[in-house]
C-alpha cells in the first residue's frame, strides 16, 4: 500500500500536469486570437489576422464616433403625431394597445406624418415621438416645419439652404465681380435685344456727359429707365415695386460701364 508521502507526491505531480495543460490551452487560445502560429523548431508569426482585427476595430470606432458626432448636430425635435380619423380596409390592430379595431368605418386614427395606426382613445396616450416618413410627407411648402426637418433628418429645411446658397453666390459686393456677372448675363440675351440695349446705353451715357445742364446722372437715368427696361411682364405690381431698387442699380451699372460690358 502506498505511503502517505508517495500519495501526496503523486497528487502534486497530477496537479502540476493539470496546471501545465491549462496554461497550454490558454496559450493556444491567445495565439489563435492573435492570429499567430508557433512551430516546433522555429516560430512563424501570421500578422495579417491581428492587423485586420485591429483595423476593423479602429474603423468601427471611427464610424461610431462620426455617427455620434453627426447626431449631436441634429437637434432632437419633439413632435406630436398628426392624427386624422381614418377608415381602414380589412382587419387592423391598434399599434399602441395591440387590440383589434372594431367597426366598418372610422375605426381609428392614423398619423398623417408617420403612418401610426391607433384607436382614437389611445391617441391621447401616445407619446410625442412621431418620426415622419417621406412616404407620407410629400410636401415642402405649406408643411409643418418640425415635420419637414424630422422627415429629412436635417436641422432646417433643405430648400432654405439651397435658396440662401444661390442668393449669396449671386448678391456679391466686389465691383469687378459684379461687372463680370452682369457681362455673363448680357451674353445670354438674343443678339437683337443685346444690340438694342447697347445702343440705348451708349446714348444714355452721352446724356450723362451733360449732367450739369440736364441733371441726368446715371443714377437718375436708372430711376427713370429701370422699371421700363428691367420689369418682367409676368410680375404683378407689388413684386415689381419691390424690385425697383435693383432695377435702378442694374441700369446705372449698364450706363456707367457701357464701353466695358458691350
Amino acid at each position: 500500500m502506498p505511503s502517505k508521502e508517495s500519495w501526496s507526491g503523486h497528487k502534486a505531480n497530477r496537479s502540476a500536469v493539470r496546471n501545465s495543460k491549462q496554461e497550454s490551452r490558454q496559450q493556444d487560445l491567445l495565439i489563435a486570437a492573435l492570429g499567430m502560429k508557433l512551430g516546433t523548431q522555429k516560430s512563424s508569426v501570421t500578422i495579417w489576422q491581428p492587423l485586420k482585427l485591429f483595423a476593423y476595430s479602429q474603423l468601427t470606432s471611427l464610424v461610431r464616433r462620426a455617427t455620434l458626432k453627426e447626431n449631436e448636430h441634429i437637434p432632437k425635435y419633439e413632435k406630436v403625431h398628426n392624427f386624422k380619423v381614418h377608415t381602414f380596409r380589412g382587419p387592423h390592430w391598434c399599434e399602441y394597445c395591440a387590440n383589434f379595431m372594431w367597426g366598418l368605418i372610422a375605426q381609428g386614427v392614423k398619423c398623417a406624418d408617420c403612418g401610426l395606426n391607433v384607436h382614437k382613445q389611445c391617441s391621447k396616450m401616445v407619446p410625442n415621438d412621431c418620426k415622419p416618413d417621406l412616404k407620407h410627407v410629400k410636401k415642402v411648402y405649406s408643411c409643418d416645419l418640425t415635420t419637414l426637418v424630422k422627415a429629412h433628418f436635417t436641422k432646417r429645411p433643405m430648400v432654405v439652404d439651397m435658396c440662401i446658397r444661390e442668393i449669396e453666390s449671386r448678391e456679391t459686393t466686389d465691383p469687378d465681380e459684379q461687372l463680370e456677372i452682369l457681362h455673363e448675363a448680357l451674353k445670354l440675351l438674343p443678339p437683337a435685344h443685346c444690340e438694342t440695349l447697347r445702343y440705348l446705353m451708349a446714348h444714355l451715357k452721352r446724356v450723362t456727359l451733360h449732367e450739369k445742364e440736364n441733371l441726368m446722372s446715371a443714377e437718375n437715368l436708372g430711376i427713370v429707365f429701370g422699371p421700363t427696361l428691367m420689369r418682367a411682364p409676368e410680375l404683378d405690381a407689388m413684386a415689381a415695386l419691390n424690385d425697383i431698387r435693383y432695377q435702378r442699380l442694374v441700369v446705372e451699372m449698364l450706363i456707367k460701364n457701357e464701353d466695358i460690358l458691350f
